[in-house]
């Protein structure tokens, strides 16, 4: 598992050709689950490549996406439920505070908010 005190962790996507690319993202996860969520524009690659392929990988990183730690395989699920999108922003907003209410201010303001995507990251083997 990812330590809760991280502010990053790297999440993995599968290519078509089989190959992953590795995001840096904030990341929240309830106490009382294993899964984690993180969000998206709804266009971004990441997104599209998790439609496709829902195998996933995630390791803690800093800013730059530079991983410190181990990589952990799990399933990546695109949220399109309002009760699930509104548990996770509220995890993130508990999380990153007033770092997350800019951000959702300027998605706001640039029509951006609502073109969002949800992704709940499900660990297939637990540590």
């Amino acid at each position: 598992m990812i330590p809760d005190n991280e502010k990053y962790f790297s999440l993995a996507t599968q290519k078509r050709d089989g190959s992953l690319v590795w995001t840096p993202v904030w990341f929240a996860r309830a106490q009382a689950q294993p899964d984690y969520y993180v969000f998206s524009a709804g266009d971004a690659g990441k997104v599209k490549r998790i439609r496709n392929f829902p195998n996933a990988q995630i390791a803690a990183c800093d800013m730059s996406g530079k991983v410190h730690g181990k990589a952990f395989p799990g399933h990546a699920v695109l949220i399109n439920d309002q009760q699930t999108t509104a548990l996770a922003y509220q995890l993130l907003v508990n999380k990153y505070g007033w770092q997350l209410r800019l951000t959702n201010l300027f998605s706001r303001l640039f029509g951006r908010y609502n073109a969002r995507q949800m992704i709940k990251i499900s660990l297939s083997v637990s540590d």
